[in-house]
């Protein structure tokens, strides 16, 4: 989670683990809202520049999106349930979203329609409200499960998906990472899927925004499988972890973010070769993009892949306003050539 701001195109900026019944979720208490999200293209990535290639990836357009509800942004992870359509998504101030993510007959990103927000509850189907228990920050979807990974009182909790009433979770899963290395506000950031046909046999694997060890790298884990364990990567420069998610070849692709006053708001994408994602290894890769305040970015927390009816794969990144005035809640879309 970022705390900072963004002013004009310039940076100013436990309770113990429990699971329910079997079979069991309690009644939801809370609302399903319908919001009008209003958004405005961003057809250009380098302000002010027609520049459409960075690297591998290619932008192909985006959006700015707002709403008149008060309870719109913090966006801080998403996922696709159907490629570049359908999507559900977790807000760091404890709701679920959902929506769908519509293109124009050029393929560009034109607009959000049936978004939907709710406020996720705890295990009597009551409404959490606590920021400390609802600070939601990672999401991996698989099966009809959502798993969600909160920081602040650290935890792992899975939920059966159902856009039409998010109800308690199913139950916490151990995370691998010691509790006590993961810091309040800078814990699990990420939660992803593994291929289901590599090594890691469709594992879920947890990464911390800026939780380091003795050396300086980042608490990592592969939670479950054959694979399980605890690994780290690498902490380059002053950049955090935000999300991730896998290639279909099993690297691990990374959204990383920094700030800085005298530089503002940087965002990074890293790929992570699959095969330093294991038990006791200290991963590293290749930096994909780098850039800052020349380019149409925010608070970039939110990543997906996917792959498009023509075949190329995409990167979707939403960014978190943080509710500030001074922030924008972006969606950025690009193809990711060199598979």
């Amino acid at each position: 989670m970022f705390g900072g701001v963004l002013a004009a195109g310039v940076a100013l900026l436990s309770l113990a683990p429990w699971s329910a019944p079997a079979g069991h979720a309690a009644s939801s208490q809370a609302a399903v809202d319908s919001l009008q999200i209003r958004s405005w293209p961003i057809q250009s990535f380098r302000i002010a520049s027609g520049q459409t290639r960075f690297g591998p990836l290619e932008f192909v357009g985006g959006l700015e999106m707002a709403s008149p509800n008060r309870d719109f942004g913090g966006l801080s992870a998403f996922r696709f349930l159907e490629p570049g359509g359908r999507f559900v998504g977790v807000a760091d101030t404890g709701f679920w979203f959902f929506g769908r993510l519509e293109h124009d007959t050029d393929g560009r990103p034109s607009g959000i329609a049936d978004f939907t927000m709710q406020q996720m509850v705890d295990a009597r189907g009551r409404v959490m409200g606590d920021k400390g228990r609802t600070d939601a920050e990672g999401l991996a979807v698989r099966d009809g499960i959502a798993t969600v990974t909160f920081e602040r009182q650290h935890r792992v909790s899975e939920f059966r998906l159902d856009p039409s009433d998010m109800k308690s979770p199913i139950g916490d899963i151990g995370f691998v990472i010691p509790a006590r290395e993961l810091r309040n506000n800078r814990g699990l950031e990420t939660i992803a899927h593994a291929p289901r046909g590599g090594p890691l046999a469709g594992a879920r694997v947890v990464v911390a925004e800026k939780s380091l060890d003795k050396n300086g790298n980042i608490f990592a884990a592969i939670i479950e499988g054959p694979g399980k364990g605890l690994f780290t990567v690498v902490r380059r420069g002053e950049f955090d972890i935000t999300d991730g998610a896998f290639l279909p070849n099993g690297d691990l692709l990374l959204l990383e973010r920094s700030y800085a006053i005298s530089r503002g708001v940087g965002m990074r994408l890293r790929r992570i070769p699959g095969r330093d994602v294991r038990k006791g290894a200290v991963a590293d890769g290749e930096i994909l993009l780098e850039v800052g305040m020349t380019h149409q970015i925010d608070n970039m927390e939110a990543l997906d892949v996917w792959r498009r009816a023509d075949g190329e794969l995409m990167v979707s990144l939403m960014s978190d306003d943080n509710h500030s005035i001074l922030q924008r809640n972006l969606y950025l879309e690009f193809i990711l050539h060199d598979e």
